[in-house]
């Protein structure tokens, strides 16, 4: 059962991928990545130690964890003439987001396509002296990633602006709010809200197959037909030996293998590849990688065929294998000397 309190981030224990499918390396980039160390192994926020900076949901490919209120972010950010966001720590605006740092790479995307029809701005306090500092320069990190965008045609800005305590001069006898006192101010705030929100989260908490920020950018591109974005996409080299054990760990079941005879097809479904990289990590002939692609709708939501070739057998004992080689052997041919029963070298 997933842990409710009234903070602003929600984790979703289905939609981890170690829950999805069990790996040899279980995923620990929430925990390992948070800078507060807020996050227990048992993937518990600690709200004395949590600041909602949102780096566990950014970093998270399949939204393990996420923020409450994204689906309204996302719906005001469509819905209002000019998109205004704020954090906690910045001057008051439309909409108030708990921290840059929860952006991950197909938010910025959405966020990028909407700039490019009307100003999106977003004020935040001064990221120097925030201790979410480096969720947010995470955050920054990732739009630099953009490097195949116009800046000139883009209508988004981002503004330090802080509030009228954060933003006092040095020589002043008040001290500006910190970002937990900014914080549990925020929460106080919603404290009712979201109370009353509970029994409705606690019913529609189940996991779902594809992350919201890539439901959303998906929904965007649909009446956007023309329109082409950057995404890092699996392929496979001529070293693949149709063993499909890459779909059979797939969390996302973004990998299907097809057979039909001996015939063996790999296919891809980009729109349920969070990156991973487990089918990577698992592939011995190393014939899987990532390649940026040019995808529209289309291509996000259809099917790609990657692969198609026959599976290899070992050439003394008939067993499938996995190395591509001139004369295919399973591990235990290629590590005996068939003359000396098995005698491992």
């Amino acid at each position: 059962m997933s842990k409710f309190t009234t903070s602003e981030i929600l984790y979703i224990h289905e939609n981890c991928l170690n829950t999805k499918r069990a790996f040899a390396t279980s995923c620990r980039l929430c925990i390992d990545s948070c800078p507060h160390k807020a996050i227990s192994e048992f993937k518990e926020l600690d709200p004395d130690l949590c600041t909602e900076c949102g780096l566990c949901m950014a970093i998270c490919p399949s939204d393990g964890f996420v923020s409450r209120s994204f689906d309204d972010l996302f719906d005001y950010i469509i819905s209002t003439d000019q998109v205004n966001l704020n954090c906690p720590k910045a001057i008051r605006k439309d909409f108030e987001i708990p921290c840059l740092g929860m952006f991950d790479r197909d938010s910025w995307r959405s966020l990028l396509l909407v700039a490019q029809e009307k100003h999106v701005t977003i004020y935040t306090g001064v990221c120097a002296g925030c201790p979410d500092k480096y969720a947010c320069g995470k955050s920054i990190q990732t739009l630099k990633e953009f490097d195949d965008i116009q800046l000139s045609d883009i209508l988004l800005a981002i503004k330090v602006s802080p509030d009228s305590d954060e933003g006092l001069s040095s020589g002043s006898n008040k001290h500006p709010l910190s970002r937990r006192e900014t914080i549990e101010g925020w929460r106080q705030q919603n404290k009712e809200k979201l109370e009353a929100l509970l029994p409705v989260l606690n019913n529609a908490s189940g996991g779902y197959p594809v992350p919201k920020s890539r439901e959303k950018i998906i929904k965007m591109l649909e009446n956007r037909s023309e329109t082409r974005i950057p995404f890092r996409a699996i392929t496979v080299s001529d070293n693949c030996t149709s063993c499909g054990v890459c779909a059979a760990i797939c969390p996302q079941g973004a990998l299907q293998k097809r057979e039909v005879g001996n015939t063996f097809k790999l296919i891809l479904e980009p729109f349920r590849c969070v990156q991973c990289d487990r089918c990577i990590e698992i592939c011995r002939p190393q014939a899987l990688k990532y390649a940026s692609k040019n995808l529209s709708h289309k291509h996000l939501t259809g099917r790609i065929l990657l692969h198609e070739g026959s599976p290899l057998y070992c050439s003394r004992c008939g067993k499938q294998v996995f190395e591509n080689n001139d004369q295919p052997l399973c591990i235990a041919c290629a590590s005996s000397d068939p003359d000396k029963n098995n005698f491992f070298f």
